[in-house]
């Protein structure tokens, strides 16, 4: 199964609030925390829509997580909520997790960082069991710092996990980092532990082990630390960012190197993507992975068209001259002119086409003012009095009145 990671960059129907310390109250918390919920289940339904069956649940779902049950104990007032949730992870058959972030640190020398890591955990884990999942579905932790003396830090890990409760122990799994703690740590700790391992392809490219083992030989390492009760086999893949930090996850996934990568695996396993798009991500590769038939580049086309025509007009043509021949499934060559396209600066002239184009739907069904409206913004643009972004949402906002969904469904209004 191929999974993306807490948001998505391809459905807009969602909004996952925050909330300031200075304005808890009972009623922003419930306000909030119901808000959340159903974003999270409207994102549950998006995943089954599109075929992904892997899901990384926002650490972020509960405001400061479980500081202020006093206030607002979600755990009983949003009970009905999270078993709606559960019951459709479960018959979807969708497998979920949570990756604590970098503040997690179970082998802190600060005895307040420990315990602080031990109450988010509990968190972590009370979420997956109030949405009633079993524990294949996981809590991915990274080891944490070195503090200037590597076995001291990996032997408090190891002595803190033996004090987690069952809960968490069931479902904790640990990562290899591109800072510290690499896979032949990992190796040693999970050994130690008995625990699942999660083997991620970019960390291991940019802090190896000691040994010279390949991508494969890894994984096949760390699949002998799962067991039936944890589920298929889990890990990361991402790739390098341009122009990003060591570690920066790329806009997207370039297809031609997962599949090089995938090629290689000899087993079976799920499979969590890192990437700035998401979603679009792990369609692209669930299209590699699973779908053969042109109809699903098809129906991919229908979603880019206008993101591609407003970026690079040859590649438009190019595409759609590509999808013609029906009996072929180039999958390869589609998303190269796509992710290639969306590289390409975006011109004024090019940007207007697009936007005349989507104007096209409604220039038969836009009232007076409405025409009005979108001549004055046209003219501001080309003037150089507003961007892009003001267009695109007069066209969303015309999608919505008249229910003009293939618009509304395509990737036109990701800004």
């Amino acid at each position: 199964m191929i999974g993306y990671a807490c948001l998505s960059e391809g459905y807009r129907d969602y909004s996952f609030k925050k909330l300031l310390e200075k304005n808890v109250s009972k009623e922003n918390l419930e306000f909030v925390i119901k808000n959340n919920l159903k974003s999270l289940e409207k994102l549950i339904d998006y995943n089954e829509r599109i075929g992904i069956k892997m899901f990384r649940i926002t650490s972020d779902l509960i405001p400061f997580g479980n500081k202020y049950l006093d206030i607002f104990d979600y755990r009983l007032e949003c009970r009905k909520a999270f078993e709606v949730i559960g019951s459709k992870i479960k018959a979807y058959k969708m497998r979920v997790s949570m990756h604590p972030g970098q503040y997690t640190v179970l082998n802190s020398n600060n005895r307040k960082v420990v315990d602080k890591a031990k109450y988010d955990l509990s968190y972590h884990a009370d979420i997956l069991n109030l949405l009633a999942t079993d524990v294949s579905n996981k809590i991915i932790l990274h080891i944490g710092g070195v503090y200037g003396d590597k076995p001291a830090a990996i032997d408090r890990f190891i002595k803190e996990y033996k004090t987690l409760t069952t809960d968490i122990k069931d479902r904790l799994v640990i990562e290899n980092d591109h800072i510290s703690y690499n896979v032949d740590d990992i190796l040693y700790i999970g050994k130690t532990l008995a625990i699942p391992m999660v083997f991620d392809n970019l960390h291991n490219e940019i802090l190896k082990g000691e040994r010279e083992l390949s991508e494969s030989e890894i994984i096949d390492l760390f699949s002998e630390s799962w067991k039936k009760k944890d589920g298929r086999q889990k890990i990361h893949y991402s790739q390098q960012g341009k122009d990003k930090v060591i570690g920066g996850h790329s806009r997207t996934i370039d297809l031609e190197k997962f599949k090089s990568f995938y090629d290689k695996i000899d087993r079976e396993v799920d499979i969590m993507l890192e990437v700035k798009d998401k979603d679009l991500s792990a369609i692209k590769c669930n299209n590699l992975l699973v779908n053969t038939k042109i109809v699903a580049l098809e129906r991919e086309w229908s979603k880019y068209k206008y993101n591609i025509l407003e970026h690079s007009p040859r590649a438009y043509e190019d595409i759609r001259k590509l999808l013609k021949d029906k009996s072929e499934y180039p999958i390869l060559e589609f998303y190269k002119i796509i992710d290639d396209a969306l590289e390409i600066e975006i011109e004024k002239n090019k940007f207007v086409n697009a936007f005349e184009h989507t104007w096209g739907y409604f220039k038969n069904l836009a009232s007076t003012e409405e025409k009005t409206k979108k001549d004055r913004y046209l003219k501001r643009y080309l003037n150089g009095g507003v961007g892009e972004k003001p267009l695109k949402k007069f066209i969303l906002k015309l999608a919505e009145e008249y229910e003009e969904d293939y618009l509304l469904e395509s990737y036109y209004f990701n800004f």
